[in-house]
């Protein structure tokens, strides 16, 4: 058997409304995990938790297309699950079911990061998995984060950031914003990345926000 770690960045077209809306939309929002799902016959279904303000999820889903139910489940002031059921399929769903094959296990949680992409672990046989990955479509990015034959686990905490959370990172230790005393600001950091201010400091806290996560849970 074995394990691999990957990271999928569909084209915007692949993202249904609702992703798009708990992703890309979703600047309250630090964390999105798909915890549990089943898409073997519609309706779909998906359990997610999530961190952040998920209170400003609310009413958000009423009368979006393809969404027949959405519920928060409060698990606290600041985390939540919520339930998600989709009626017709969808492009993501395709994709979706791709590694949902008998032969390949996903193991949750799927990381549902803020530029639309998605990390998650695959079990199985070399055969099985190398079928999963080739039947990505041509339009789907696709990184493989790591491969072993080693136990499913904690997983490394740089690889719970989001590509874009990690070029933000990287950048800040460049021009010197994680120095000690601080040599740079987030516009410099927002010059880096070629976007504006608010769109690089939202990236560093929510990078910070996953690393510290991940180092202290592990």
């Amino acid at each position: 058997m074995k394990r691999v770690r990957i990271t999928i960045s569909p084209p915007e077209a692949y993202l249904p409304p609702a992703y798009r809306r708990l992703t890309l939309e979703a600047s309250a929002l630090s964390t999105v995990r798909i915890v549990n799902w089943n898409v073997a016959e519609p309706p779909v279904g998906f359990l997610l938790w999530v961190q952040g303000d998920y209170r400003r999820l609310e009413g958000a889903f009423e009368d979006m297309a393809n969404v027949r139910e959405f519920e928060i489940l409060p698990n606290g002031d600041e985390t939540a699950y919520c339930f998600l059921a989709a009626e017709q399929s969808t492009a993501a769903r395709a994709l979706f079911e791709n590694f949902t094959r008998e032969d390949v296990l996903t193991v949750p949680p799927v990381e549902c990061h803020d530029d639309g992409s998605s990390t998650f672990t695959l079990v199985g046989t070399d055969a099985a998995i190398q079928a999963a990955v080739e039947g990505i479509p041509d339009a789907v990015g696709v990184t493989v984060e790591a491969v072993g034959a080693t136990p499913v686990g904690v997983d490394d905490a740089v690889r719970s950031l989001s590509p874009r959370q990690r070029e933000a990172a990287r950048a800040g230790l460049r021009v010197g914003y994680y120095d000690v005393p601080r040599e740079a600001t987030i516009a410099d950091v927002a010059v880096e990345l070629d976007c504006g201010r608010a769109t690089a400091a939202e990236h560093l806290q929510k990078a910070e926000a996953n690393l510290f996560r991940a180092l202290f849970e592990a």
